[in-house]
């Protein structure tokens, strides 16, 4: 039999950003899906400092938060909880580690559904590149007549662009 899940595995995907060419998921995001908050997370992972090298957790710079904050649409880091210090970004291995800092059942089994959305992604990303390894190889094979063909498939791998939030009335 298998568990009902704590936390919507969409939204576990939705928090999961491309930051220094890596998977991250922010401070914020990771408090609210362990249902503390941000400075208790940060507390807990500043005691146990040891566990979090660079290569598991790091610290925004400016220009990320600027950058992020533009992505997402935000007007200010209030959004991020009205901080006075940059948001801390954990790779798929610190949030890992978070489990052996947050020791609550609950933190346990949001941290299994994280790993699993971990998983998904780069199984989705694999797939996607050996599709696409295999598409160049029979565009190689046939001539241009097909040419439409591949590029509609190859159309249709691109991810969907978010759409545009609109301020006002809709029609």
């Amino acid at each position: 039999m298998v568990a009902e899940s704590l936390v919507p595995v969409e939204g576990i995907e939705r928090a999961i950003l491309m930051l220094r060419g890596q998977k991250v998921m922010l401070d914020k995001d990771l408090a609210e899906l362990y249902g503390v908050d941000v400075r208790t997370l940060n507390q807990a992972v500043k005691r146990n400092i040891g566990r979090f090298p660079n290569d598991f957790m790091f610290q925004l710079s400016n220009s990320e938060c600027e950058n992020l904050r533009s992505q997402i649409v935000i007007s200010s880091l209030n959004g991020y909880g009205g901080r006075r210090y940059l948001p801390y970004a954990f790779t798929e291995q610190g949030v890992a580690m978070l489990s052996s800092v947050l020791r609550s059942p609950s933190a346990v089994q949001v941290n299994i559904e994280i790993m699993r959305a971990f998983v998904r992604l780069r199984q989705m990303l694999q797939s996607n590149a050996e599709l696409a390894r295999k598409l160049a190889a029979l565009e190689k094979k046939y001539d241009t007549r097909f040419k439409i063909v591949f590029d509609a498939i190859r159309a249709l791998m691109k991810p969907p662009s978010k759409p545009k939030k609109r301020i006002g009335f809709g029609s």
